[in-house]
């Protein structure tokens, strides 16, 4: 399951359902320090690795409240169902004050007004400094019509990783345009490895958020102004034809419809894939001696002049159901504060949202992490593109649907048109947004 995707919520909760999530709440909560009001419940989730929550939970269950105001206390929700506890949760009034959660979640529950708007929040951080220190754009990716949904926690890069090693042995520097990544693919099929490295097998999401970023790249996407599905557009069409011309070239493993995240990964570490895109945390995540010959490389310069790629903003949200608001509040001024550890003590969280994480000694040691940052953060859409940079209610009829995982299984297996597989695609989409609507 995609770690974003929050379709499907149904703003109901059966008994079972609800009996289940007080049990688990029972079991896993972490109370802080004493005190007087009902507690402040923090929902988070396995952002990184073991050291992650651990850490997590300490920040915190440190926060000291006012006078009168109840502790905050610590939950882990597990991503293997994540969805269902969310959906329980906010529907009987016993889930969380605040949250981080799937990446566009909190448009689905400001949708149906269990969202607290943070824009007093974000107002009182104009005073603190908080407010200048994110990201260019990450806190627009946020704004829908009444106000801020969220706010930016960690996000999730799209980036074209390339193996050095692979590309000296094939007598090719990194592309620079869409024609030299044609001539660097060409390159690499002469001595057996595939240029367009992905996947697009269960639960494998890259090779959608790829073919995305090919789009996004040539000045597309996937919605309008509007924020109704625009797909069949000659950008687009364009973009999905470079990836059919290298599918047929031989570019791309011809198994990359089924592969997995971990099929993908392997294929990295037997030096089977040279080139493709791939989360921002590839490198950590391969280990081994392929880990030092993989590299970032700088955004590619597309037939139309444009530069860009996907990104998932994860976010933190507050709910109105919350002991106090004020609190809500003073929990999320504290932890912004005294969230740096997350990134500086390397838990495996995704990339920062706050300009002084990435300006810190120890975030620098990565200079992956460093390039994502600096060249393609700032050139980064969301699912929204072209039509906005925020986020909306819409974009979850794609993020991680049965209809976008077709659409890429559709193109990676060669047998389709541009113009056909975005049709289809637009098509089922918006089926999905009249049947949830």
């Amino acid at each position: 399951m995609s770690r974003r995707a929050f379709i499907g919520l149904t703003g109901s909760a059966g008994l079972a359902g609800a009996a289940a999530l007080t049990g688990c709440n029972r079991a896993a909560s972490t109370a802080g320090g004493s005190g007087g009001g009902k507690p402040l419940k923090f929902w988070n989730m396995p952002w990184g690795n073991t050291q992650f929550n651990v850490l997590d939970k300490k920040i915190t269950t440190d926060f000291k409240p006012a006078k009168g105001l109840g502790a905050a206390t610590y939950q882990i929700i597990q991503w293997a169902s994540w969805s269902q506890t969310f959906s329980s949760a906010i529907a009987s009034n016993t889930g969380p004050a605040v949250s981080s959660g799937g990446g566009t979640m909190a448009f689905q529950f400001e949708a149906e007004g269990k969202i607290a708007y943070a824009d007093n929040l974000l107002d009182s951080w104009k005073q603190n400094g908080l407010y200048d220190d994110f990201l260019p754009g990450l806190l627009d990716t946020m704004k829908v019509e009444k106000g801020y949904a969220a706010i930016p926690y960690n996000l999730d890069m799209r980036v074209i990783w390339y193996n050095t090693k692979l590309l000296d042995k094939a007598g090719v520097g990194q592309p620079t345009d869409w024609d030299s990544f044609d001539g660097a693919c060409a390159a690499l099929k002469k001595i057996g490895v595939y240029g367009m490295g992905t996947g697009a097998g269960s639960g494998n999401g890259i090779g959608s958020q790829g073919l995305v970023s090919w789009m996004i790249n040539n000045g597309g996407g996937l919605f309008g102004p509007d924020q109704q599905p625009d797909m069949v557009t000659e950008a687009n069409i364009e973009a999905v034809q470079f990836v059919l011309d290298g599918v047929k070239k031989g570019y791309v493993d011809p198994h990359s419809p089924s592969y997995t995240s971990s099929n993908s990964q392997a294929q990295w570490k037997a030096h089977k894939f040279g080139m493709g895109y791939d989360t921002a945390g590839l490198a950590n995540n391969l280990g081994g001696t392929v880990a030092e010959e993989i590299t970032v490389g700088s955004p590619l310069t597309s037939p139309a002049g444009k530069k860009g790629a996907i990104y998932f903003p994860n976010n933190i949200m507050m709910y109105t159901n919350t002991p106090s608001q004020a609190e809500s509040e003073a929990f999320l001024t504290y932890y912004y504060k005294n969230m740096a550890e997350l990134w500086t003590k390397h838990t495996g969280i995704g990339l920062p949202p706050l300009k002084s994480i990435t300006e810190t000694a120890a975030f620098r040691e990565d200079k992956n992490a460093l390039k994502a940052i600096r060249e393609w953060q700032p050139i980064a859409r969301t699912w929204a593109a072209p039509g906005s940079n925020s986020l909306f209610k819409n974009v979850t009829s794609v993020d991680g649907t049965q209809p976008i995982d077709d659409f890429a299984q559709s193109v990676y297996g060669g047998k389709v048109t541009a113009k056909a597989a975005l049709t289809k695609l637009q098509d089922a989409t918006a089926k999905i947004l009249k049947t949830s609507s």
